[in-house]
């Protein structure tokens, strides 16, 4: 079997019984195959993952019990991992919990014996998980609930026997194991694994509860009279004393104390065996280590106990011998009657002995037990059916009120002697009337026969022979007693005869006559008028009949409540029921005034009508005095008397339906009523209480105005909870009210309070998934705000249209000459779409034009509280209002991503940045590893570039991106024209290589904002070698493991020169500003290392001289390094052959003077006369430089020519240079 059952494919077979016909024997066949394969299956867990969505909201059946008993297998009983059950166990949480509201009792057991083994699962994995609470707070209701079911009257004994399981384990878990992390095991979750601050497990209060239920469970133990419970919480006490030492004092002492007092009165079989569990787990506990200290008191007790069982033995066969002998003398009681009873009926003509009475006669009954005697009385009663036990009583009411037995004589063996007037066989007739007589199998005759009636008389005047009766053989099983054999009294008939008749009890005459007036036909009879009450006699009269009423009802009330199984209780009429009933129906269905008067009524004249009208109005306002009393008496206590609230509206409405369908004009009381409650709730009762939610729903019929109170009960804080919950169980329970009571919470999910549109998205968020058909409405719905976001108000359009009139007028004054160009002018005008009035703002359905993602008005949704147009530039409110239903249903199904990312290419700049920021926690709590997440950066639509760049950000904001995550965005990059700030948040991950081939577009976003420039400074820290002073407050400054894939501030600053054409002059020159802003970094020495190496450059960059001139700026203490070295290098470079570099070297010159004399002086003399030409400033100093260090009068009298011209000419010269500053615009800056 083993083998065969290994080769099955699980997948086919689950197929195979799925196209079964369902709760078939063949499908129970292959499920039953099914499941040997799986018990030792790899696949166990992941099929158990898929099927477990099966059991939410299915009906029962074959296929949902196996199910279930599978899943229970896999968590409970199967050899999966601890880590497999525990995450079967929290897939399948919110299902469980979902299955202890089912109807089936099974359904609930098996789900309750699955609670024990998920409740330790959980327990274990919640304390090492902070973040994940909503597992704990469902964990925590479902325990809550299934602890309710020991304790309550009502319940099924197979649920409480395994609720007393769970909580025993739940007592495990909340009590403390061993401390010692080093013996701690690990398949035993208790409080000493949950660190004490734990963010949503409270380990002093978990603790403190255990304690109590432990408690409790002692209690159960000495006042329970349910066997099982007993030995269930005896059984599982093993386990609490292996796993927990230091409760064995306790265990040991509540056992030594306990007695079988409350088991009084249940069979000896069952308290031997709960004595015996008793016994055991006593044994058991001596013998280990743990026990020792209590061997004393547990040897006294099992002593104890030893001789109580030993009693109780004999008293249980003692009482088995007296039922034994009790059985045997019936059956030699009963045997010679039945021998004799053919006999019996046949006259006798000879006198003979009577036999003495039976041995059951002389019987003592009262030696035997009570118990057994009433269960033989009891079983005698049964064996007649109602009919034949009514008939029965009736017989013996006639026979004691006509006093038959009374002149039957004294049974003896001697004869009596003859009546003197009486004939020969007269002695013979009371022998045969007082013999023992079978049991009767009918009702007797309607009249006692004391006084037969006069067409009775000859019949019995003239019985037939004796000698004939004799003669013939009857068998008494074939025998038909009519009336008149059964009213055949012999003796009395010959007392009446002779005259000497006994004397009749005058109550036996009256009730004679009584039952013969009965008999009377009652064609003629009429019943009196009954007297006319005022009003107070009868208000009066009402309450003693509603008080009798009442307290009738508690007579029968069953006095063993809890031997009702709660199955049974669904469908029964409790005596509660009935009396409600009685009172509504008073209440309710009053007589109709135009049908209480008699003919001759209707025909009096028209004072007559206005009488009957008055009379009519009159009891009327009585009934509604006795609604208005109900009414009253309902709200003083309408939690507790909620039932005859229901009741009552019930019969109002059922009521009023019955007047409609014969009166047109019937008044509703319905509704007036129940809007007499509805008010009286608002002003007395508790909105917390949830009571009248349930009341709402069991209402024949919810008037609109009721619906409407419920919507604003959701708005207000101390109502709120009443309203919600009611709505939901409209949506659940009742059909008819779906669509309405749905529509409802879903607008609600838009109001504009937080609490209440976040109170909204928790209801309806519970039937997503799989909460047909609610989920589909949800998500139409939530689909339906989203496209609102993408048609344009009316506003803008209307700006739009404006310019584009301006625009159109503007052309027409400009070219009014040529009307060929001004026809064009107004065809292009007619063409422009106008404003019109349409939904949200929407211009025309037209595809031609309508942007981007814009729908047609039909399709745009409107609640009562969103605005008619959206308002421009968005206002956060108003687009969280929007969607914040969406981001919550995302979170259970991610594929609503896609429909964000789809509509958001058509929705307006400012709407669009408001979704970045209001998407923020909806990110962080999917996580970067989310699987939909990184598919949609993958696959995003065009024109949701900056939605998926800001969920790259909010990825690496506050953490390093992953490997995949680094890939994925090079992919990107490469294979789709994307903006350099994707490469921002990963660019800090790349080598070297990728970093140099990047950076040039990352640069080139500068724009001269202050924002791009923040982030460039940003990715500058993250790529050098040496970390800022924010060091470890973003993500992109945390340190790297690979410093040799980092660039130094010399490379940087190099790349940004080699690469001014690719950036772009303006960007670069802005690139640079910021790594000079950067002064922790650029030193001095960092400085004069760049410019050493671009000099060596075979070109050099266009910004060279501009650095070098900004480096000398900031740092003076480079002035030597640029005059002495880099300006000579510059002139061996002919420097003068780039004039955008020359202008600048002019520049550095003057500004580094008279530091770069010694290297101007090493130019040519073109080259020098032009430099002096356009900075004549330089020219005294060179001079005088000259005449101070020239020593070769050859050259300095070279020098004197360019420098010579008297001071006139110098002065006018040098008064030239602001008038005429022609080589400033080949500054760099002016270049660029």
């Amino acid at each position: 079997m083993a083998t065969n059952a290994a080769a099955v494919d699980p997948l086919s077979q689950l197929s195979l019984a799925l196209a079964a016909p369902a709760d078939s024997k063949e499908q129970a066949d292959l499920l039953a195959t099914l499941r040997e394969s799986l018990e030792n299956h790899p696949s166990l867990s992941i099929l158990c993952s898929t099927l477990i969505k099966t059991l939410s909201g299915a009906g029962d059946s074959l296929l949902k019990r196996w199910v279930l008993d599978l899943l229970h297998f896999a968590i409970c009983r199967s050899n999966l991992s601890v880590d497999a059950r525990t995450q079967l166990a929290d897939q399948s949480l919110e299902i469980l919990a979902g299955l202890l509201n089912d109807g089936n009792v099974n359904t609930v057991k098996v789900t309750v014996q699955c609670f024990p083994t998920v409740y330790a699962l959980l327990f274990r994995s919640l304390c090492a998980n902070r973040n994940n609470r909503r597992p704990w707070d469902i964990l925590c209701q479902a325990k809550a609930r299934i602890l309710e079911w020991i304790w309550a009257p009502h319940v099924n004994n197979g649920v409480r026997l395994a609720a007393v399981k769970f909580m025993q384990r739940v007592i495990l878990v909340q009590t403390r194991g061993i401390s010692d992390p080093r013996l701690q095991n690990k398949d035993d979750p208790n409080l000493a694994m949950c660190p004490t601050d734990h963010p949503f497990i409270s380990v002093q209060g978990l603790e403190a509860e255990g304690v109590k239920l432990l408690e409790g469970v002692v209690r159960l133990l000495y006042h329970s009279n349910n066997p099982d419970v007993i030995s269930a919480i005896i059984n599982s006490w093993a386990n609490l004393v292996k796993k927990r030492p230091a409760l064995v004092e306790l265990v040991v002492s509540t056992l030594t104390a306990w007695s079988p007092v409350r088991l009084e009165g249940q069979p000896y079989s069952v308290i031997r065996s709960t004595e015996k569990s008793v016994r055991i787990l006593l044994t058991h506990i001596s013998r280990t280590p743990q026990g020792a200290p209590f061997m004393s008191p547990i040897q006294s007790y099992l002593h104890a106990q030893a001789n109580r069982m030993e009693q109780a033995a004999m008293e249980e066969k003692a009482r088995k011998a007296a039922a034994a002998a009790e059985a045997s003398r019936k059956r030699s009681s009963t045997a010679t009657p039945v021998a004799d009873a053919p006999d019996s009926k046949r006259p006798k003509l000879e006198h003979e002995p009577t036999p003495p009475a039976g041995s059951a006669a002389a019987f003592d009954f009262s030696s035997l037990p009570a118990t057994l005697v009433t269960d033989l009385i009891v079983a005698n009663l049964q064996a007649f059916t109602e009919p034949a036990l009514m008939g029965l009583v009736q017989a013996y009411r006639h026979k004691k009120a006509g006093g038959v037995a009374a002149p039957a004589p004294p049974v003896s063996a001697t004869p009596p002697p003859a009546a003197p007037a009486g004939p020969a066989r007269a002695p013979s007739v009371p022998a045969q009337v007082t013999a023992t007589p079978p049991p009767p199998t009918g009702p007797r005759a309607a009249r006692p026969p004391s006084e037969p009636r006069a067409d009775r008389k000859p019949k019995s005047v003239t019985p037939p022979p004796p000698a004939v009766v004799k003669e013939e053989p009857l068998d008494p099983l074939k025998m038909d007693i009519d009336d008149e054999e059964i009213e055949y009294e012999p003796d009395k008939l010959n007392l009446e005869m002779s005259g000497d008749a006994e004397p009749v009890d005058e109550a036996e005459a009256a009730l004679d006559h009584d039952m013969d007036v009965a008999e009377l036909p009652l064609t003629d009879f009429k019943l009196p008028p009954a007297r006319e009450l005022d009003s107070d006699e009868r208000d009066e009269l009402v309450r003693k009949a509603i008080a009798r009423i009442r307290d009738g009802s508690q007579d029968l009330v069953p006095h063993q409540p809890g031997l009702i199984d709660s199955g049974d209780s669904i469908h029964r009429t409790t005596p509660a029921d009935m009396w409600m009933l009685l009172l509504v129906r008073m209440v309710t269905r009053v007589s109709d005034p135009a049908e209480d008067g008699d003919a001759g009524e209707e025909q009096e004249d028209p004072k007559g009508e206005e009488g009957s009208i008055t009379r009519k109005s009159e009891i009327y306002d009585r009934q509604d005095r006795l609604r208005h009393a109900l009414c009253d008496y309902i709200m003083a206590d309408f939690p507790g008397r909620v039932r005859l609230a229901t009741t009552w509206m019930n019969e109002e409405w059922y009521n009023d339906r019955i007047r409609r369908q014969h009166d047109r004009d019937w008044q509703p009381n319905y509704e007036t009523w129940l809007n007499q409650i509805v008010a009286a709730y608002q002003t007395h009762t508790d909105g917390k209480d949830r009571t009248f939610s349930r009341f709402l729903l069991d209402l024949p019929h919810v008037p609109q105005d009721i619906l409407t109170l419920l919507r604003e009960s959701c708005v207000e804080p101390d109502r709120r909870q009443m309203g919600f919950a009611a709505l939901r169980e409209f949506v659940s329970q009742r059909p008819s009210l779906r669509p309405e009571a749905m529509n409802m919470l879903l607008e609600l999910t838009t109001h504009p309070d937080k609490i209440t549109r976040g109170a909204a998205i928790n209801t309806v968020k519970r039937w997503i998934p799989d909460g047909q058909p609610m989920a589909d409405m949800v998500r139409d719905f939530a689909l339906q705000l989203l496209r609102r976001l993408q048609s344009r108000p009316k506003a803008a359009q209307a700006d739009e249209s404006g310019d584009s009139q301006a625009e159109d007028s503007k052309a027409e004054e400009s070219k009014a000459e040529d009307a060929e160009m001004k026809d064009e002018s107004q065809e292009a005008k007619k063409s422009t779409p106008q404003p019109t009035p349409q939904p949200n703002g929407t211009a025309d359905s037209s595809d031609e034009n309508m942007e981007d993602g814009q729908l047609p008005p039909e399709e745009i949704i409107q609640t009562p509280y969103l605005p008619e147009q959206l308002e421009l530039p968005a206002i956060d409110s108003q687009i969280l209002q929007h969607v914040e239903l969406l981001f919550a249903l995302s979170t259970k199904v991610p594929e609503f991503l896609d429909e964000i990312f789809a509509a958001y290419g058509g929705m307006d700049v400012s709407v669009q940045e408001t979704i970045q920021q209001l998407i923020t926690p909806l990110i962080r709590a999917l996580g970067p590893s989310h699987g939909k997440l990184l598919t949609l950066l993958r696959t995003f639509p065009p024109g949701a570039e900056s939605l998926a760049l800001r969920v790259l950000t909010i990825f690496t904001e506050h953490g390093r991106p992953s490997a995949q995550l680094v890939a994925l965005v090079k992919s990107l990059v490469n294979e789709r024209d994307l903006d350099a700030r994707f490469l921002i948040p990963i660019i800090a991950e790349m080598d070297k290589a990728d970093i140099l081939r990047h950076l040039p577009r990352i640069v080139s976003i500068l724009n001269g904002t202050p924002e791009p420039k923040s982030l460039v400074r940003s990715v500058f820290s993250s790529i050098v070698t040496v970390p800022p002073e924010t060091f470890g407050k973003v993500t992109s400054n945390l340190p790297r493991v690979r410093q040799s894939e980092l660039l130094t501030p010399a490379e940087l600053m190099v790349l940004l020169h080699q690469s001014e054409k690719e950036i772009g002059l303006k960007s670069a020159i802005e690139a640079i500003g910021i790594c000079f802003s950067m002064t922790e970094i650029f030193r001095s020495e960092i400085l004069a290392v760049v410019m050493n190496q671009l000099v060596d450059e075979p070109n050099l960059p266009t910004l060279f001289l501009r650095t070098v001139i900004q480096a000398v700026t900031t740092y003076r203490s480079l002035v030597g390094f640029v005059s002495t070295t880099l300006l000579s290098r510059l002139i061996t470079k002919k420097i003068w052959t780039n004039p955008p570099l020359w202008e600048g070297f002019i520049r550095l010159a003057k500004l580094i003077a008279p530091a770069s004399f010694g290297a101007l002086l090493q130019l040519p003399k073109d080259q020098l006369r032009e430099l002096v030409d356009k900075q004549p400033s330089l020219k005294a100093g060179l001079r005088e430089h000259v005449m101070r260090k020239g020593t070769n009068k050859a050259r300095v009298a070279g020098y004197l020519d360019i420098f010579g011209e008297d001071d006139s000419a110098n002065t006018s010269k040098e008064q030239t240079p602001p008038a005429a500053p022609a080589p400033m615009p080949v500054d760099p800056p002016a270049a660029s």
